[in-house]
């Protein structure tokens, strides 16, 4: 008998790849918003979006995971998360749904994780036909990892 309560992620796409995190740590999910550019900021961090008087930062998690840049025509949306940091803003390609799984279901991420995938993944769950990359949000805005230079 399983005694362990369901977690709830809401989802979204980098790439191929589909990613949640937990639900309790989103503010809000919202269109892009301009995005004003700050000088000499780590590649990661694409600048600060005005949400309604509060200033946040936004966070480009193509560029964090080193995936390929989106597209010109591809626009991104913004995931709003609380952090113990304050508001970061996640841009994401698409998002998805809101899923509840249980906490005995997932599995240690995959061996395969490259680079800073393998830092910031915390779990995998293996669904129909896809599988879910949970991420450690507190570790992806940590200073450490925005500061971190891009390998050549």
């Amino acid at each position: 008998m399983s005694t362990s309560k369901p977690q709830t992620y809401c989802t979204f796409y980098l790439d191929r790849y589909y990613f949640g995190i937990e639900v309790e740590l989103v503010q809000e999910i919202i269109r892009f918003q301009e995005i004003t550019p700050v000088a000499l900021a780590p590649h990661v961090v694409k600048g600060l979006i005005n949400l309604r008087g509060q200033i946040v930062t936004a966070v480009d998690l193509r560029s964090l995971l080193e995936l390929p840049d989106r597209q010109p025509d591809e626009v991104p949306m913004n995931i709003v998360v609380k952090t113990q940091l304050g508001a970061f803003s996640l841009l994401v390609d698409r998002i998805g749904d809101v899923l509840e799984l249980s906490d005995d279901s997932f599995e240690a991420p995959p061996d395969n994780l490259q680079g800073m995938a393998r830092e910031l993944i915390q779990r995998a769950y293996k669904l129909d036909g896809s599988l879910l990359l949970t991420m450690a949000i507190e570790k992806v805005v940590s200073a450490d990892v925005l500061n971190r230079r891009q390998a050549a």
